[in-house]
């Protein structure tokens, strides 16, 4: 399985805010783009994604910026992964072009498992999992007390 572009660069911001300092440190969507080496554009919509999941807030002027919600910071990855992904199987046995085969196959069962499978592993981790002290320097910042680090 592999994941979209969209949930990549969400997990990425969701990273990226996750070694932010709160409300003292101004993290825009123009800087996650730089710092992941992605699209402005595509971080944006990801973002705007992630708000509406109720996982990041933004505040607007001059101070403002994005945060990560409580809610950012403890739902599981897996949830997250979920929610970019949407509800989809691995395969469509039943779109334009119908396989002749879904009446007696059960490769669709099969995959559906791996899928949960999958993202029950993502399930045993939360985003404090994702970053380490590695994580904070490749993104140049000082390691803040604030933040639980563990490598």
């Amino acid at each position: 399985m592999q994941l979209s572009r969209f949930t990549d660069l969400g997990l990425r911001a969701l990273m990226r805010l996750a070694v932010a300092r709160d409300a003292e440190e101004r993290v825009t969507t123009k800087l996650i783009a730089r710092q992941v080496n992605a699209s402005e554009n595509y971080v944006a919509k990801a973002v705007a994604r992630l708000s509406e999941l109720g996982y990041v807030a933004a505040q607007r002027g001059r101070t403002g910026g994005l945060f990560l919600t409580e809610k950012g910071r403890t739902t599981t990855v897996g949830h997250i992964v979920r929610a970019l992904e949407g509800d989809t199987e691995v395969i469509d046995c039943e779109g334009d072009n119908p396989c002749p085969l879904a009446s007696a196959c059960r490769l669709r069962k099969i995959l559906a498992s791996a899928q949960e499978a999958f993202y029950a592993e993502l399930d045993r981790y939360t985003l404090a999992d994702l970053v380490n002290q590695r994580t904070v320097e490749l993104l140049h910042l000082p390691v803040f007390p604030a933040v639980v680090l563990d490598d």
